[in-house]
């Protein structure tokens, strides 16, 4: 038998042992044996450095310490999931989905459910079966590339066992630190005087995050599977459950509690039966996952900007806590929000010590009558936001008083406005009130926006920080001088800087309204407001009922916009912005045919070489379009840059129409849209 050959038998037996023990549970040799063939493997590798290859199972235990993490984008993003909170809102979602699927005949829906685990999110990407790629969640889009330590993970496998599997597959699953070897880590650190971790998923997190992989390598992590994201080169199970169990096949850790249930009471019962579970069980869950089993109905109900219809987590009920309120304080938030926040004497509850909860608006104090000096229960709701349940009105002290609402913003002075049919009170300060000035000046610099390159949030931070400036046309005073006086700001970058906010001047109406941050005016309204009345003045003047006839503006955003245009502040800003040198070309009305593609839904993917996806984006809006960001039987065209995968597998599977660029550059061109 050659060396190779002694190499692969070796890989091959120790990669069948390593299902057998981490995925089956069910080992076949004593860990003696596993030992003597890990060794005599590590043995002839040593010897033959040229057959060590990435996949060979005594690669596990990490190699040199990196620098920093490089980020990963997502081909499909990472979404959230919605939560529900008890049987009514369960009830509510199995009602969403059999509304939303129009099926009469459908009496019940089937659901995969398993356990909620208390951990990270991972995607791992696989090529020709081989690991290629380890990311974190992120925001969604985008990740951290953690390959180096996810390799460590033995519930990983490094090559996909048995056959069939697509030739790219994205598995996707949560890693998380059973309470045992948690127990074990804290035992550990305490014996060398370090601080413990709070609880098994900060541990988990910190333990996926060491920039020595080696590290990894020593704590206690493991990796349960929960679904796919991209898959090309091959096909899955049409339900949920079966592409579960064909992961588990392929050498993937399922949750042995995965479950497939009918219909919201088989919902109801499989989370009561985890809820009795919950604290035996050797590692830590939150609640539970269910989600619709068959992946055509998946396709169907689709998704909203930050979550699947298809899918919801029922969270167990939260951990409650005693305390004290020392004080109650209004803050001011991005949007102009001013929120009450009860300031506490610290309490350990649910894992971290709160000082502070949310009394969400004015609304909820007077339901609870929540007083300084109050005796108060605090629940961390949904396991993350702390908040007040009850006041123990029994211990409440003398001389107690109500608490008032504030008539001004406690940063800026300005009115305080809560409109009729809110709960929430807001500073309209907009573009003048400090506590949304870092917030307001990275929306104005974004890309969507002014798109000024080079002012990133740090940056935005520093300036603001050190007083430099407090508006947006401030930024247009700045000076080369003044810039390199920051941290690692030298002189060139200075310049630089200086040079891209003077490009940003010249910009189009639609960016500019979008850039001043009015509330609930995004890309597509603003884009709608500036092809209305084509010109700031107009729009600055126009009354509400001049608003709403505006397409994509309602009653509550013409008062938004209104009363936006009515602060003084903001219109000193804009003055100061125009006369700083901002500006436009005038915008013409477009006639109805040359919005071409009014009411159609086209969705972009893969990388387009000719223009950004954003401009791509852009020109479609100005047609009319509406661009979506997935796919599904209510899109119209897909255009497809190289590197298309799923979306253009999706619209072919559709028979939805599809362009690649050369053919979407030729329709642009034929709408007078000239493409450079």
């Amino acid at each position: 038998m050659s060396t190779e050959q002694q190499i692969l038998q070796l890989k091959e037996q120790l990669n069948h042992h390593n299902y057998r023990y981490y995925v089956l549970d069910d080992p076949e040799v004593p860990d003696a044996e596993y030992d003597r063939l890990f060794q005599q493997l590590k043995k002839i590798e040593l010897e033959n450095p040229s057959l060590i290859t990435s996949d060979s199972p005594t690669q596990r235990v990490g190699g040199s310490p990196l620098d920093g993490f490089t980020q990963v984008s997502h081909e499909m993003p990472m979404l959230s999931l919605d939560n529900a909170f008890d049987a009514e809102d369960m009830a509510e979602f199995n009602r969403r989905i059999i509304d939303r699927l129009k099926r009469p005949e459908l009496s019940e829906v089937q659901y995969a459910c398993e356990p909620k685990l208390d951990g990270i999110a991972v995607s791992l990407l696989y090529e020709h079966g081989v690991l290629v790629r380890g990311a974190t969640r992120g925001d969604g889009a985008t990740g951290e590339d953690i390959t180096l330590n996810v390799r460590t993970i033995p519930t990983i496998p490094l090559r996909l066992a048995g056959e069939g599997y697509p030739e790219r597959l994205e598995v996707r699953g949560e890693i998380y630190m059973p309470k045992s070897g948690f127990s074990a880590l804290n035992k550990r650190a305490e014996q060398r005087g370090e601080k413990p971790f709070v609880n098994p998923r900060n541990a988990a997190a910190g333990s996926l995050r060491q920039l020595d992989p080696r590290v990894t390598a020593a704590r206690p992590l493991e990796m349960c599977s929960y679904s796919v994201g991209v898959v090309e080169g091959g096909r899955l199970a049409d339900k949920h459950a079966d592409i579960l169990r064909q992961l588990k096949a392929w050498g993937f850790k399922l949750n042995p509690l995965l479950d497939e249930v009918s219909g919201v009471e088989g919902c109801l019962a499989y989370y009561e039966r985890l809820t009795a579970l919950r604290d035996s069980l050797p590692y830590e869950i939150d609640g539970v996952v269910f989600k619709v089993n068959d992946l055509a109905f998946q396709q169907a109900l689709g998704f909203v900007s930050r979550a699947p219809r298809w899918a919801i987590a029922h969270k167990f009920p939260a951990q409650e806590e005693l305390t004290t309120v020392k004080a109650i304080e209004f803050q001011v938030g991005r949007t102009g929000a001013v929120t009450p926040v009860a300031r506490l004497n610290p309490v350990f509850v649910g894992g971290v010590t709160v000082s502070n909860a949310t009394l969400h608006n004015m609304d909820e104090v007077e339901r609870l009558d929540v007083r300084a000096g109050d005796a108060v229960i605090i629940r961390r709701a949904g396991d993350v936001i702390p908040q007040v349940v009850r006041v123990v009105t029994e211990k409440r002290p003398e001389n107690t008083c109500k608490v008032s609402a504030p008539t001004t913003c406690p940063i800026c002075d300005s009115a305080v406005e809560r409109l009729e049919d809110e709960a929430v009170a807001r500073c309209t300060g907009g573009l003048y009130c400090a506590a949304q000035r870092k917030e307001a000046l990275k929306h104005y610099a974004s890309r969507k926006a002014m798109d000024i390159d080079g002012l990133g949030d740090k940056l935005i931070e520093m300036l603001v920080d050190q007083d430099l400036i407090h508006n947006p046309a401030e930024l247009y005073a700045l000076k080369v001088e003044q810039l390199t006086k920051l941290e690692r700001m030298g002189p060139k970058s200075a310049e630089n800087l200086v040079n891209a906010i003077g490009v940003s001047k010249k910009t189009q109406l639609p960016r500019f309204l979008y850039a001043l941050g009015i509330r609930e005016v995004g890309e597509a309204t603003a884009r709608a407001l500036a092809l209305h009345f084509c010109d700031l003045e107009k729009l600055m003047a126009a009354s509400e009922e001049e608003l709403i006839e505006v397409s994509d503006v309602g009653g509550i955003v013409a008062k938004h916009i209104k009363g936006f245009f009515a602060q003084a502040h903001n219109l000193e800003v804009i003055e100061a912005l125009l006369a700083a040198g901002v500006s436009w070309d005038r915008i013409e009305q477009p006639s109805s045919d040359e919005l071409v593609l009014s009411g159609k839904t086209w969705v972009l993917t893969g990388k387009l070489e000719l223009m950004g996806r954003s401009d791509a984006k852009n020109h479609l809006l100005a047609l009319g379009a509406k661009v979506a960001g997935s796919v599904s039987a209510k899109t119209d065209c897909v255009v497809a840059g190289p590197g298309a995968g799923s979306k253009l597998k999706k619209a072919v599977d559709l028979d939805i129409p599809t362009m690649d660029e050369e053919q979407f550059v030729a329709f642009l061109n034929q709408q007078g849209i000239v493409v450079k």
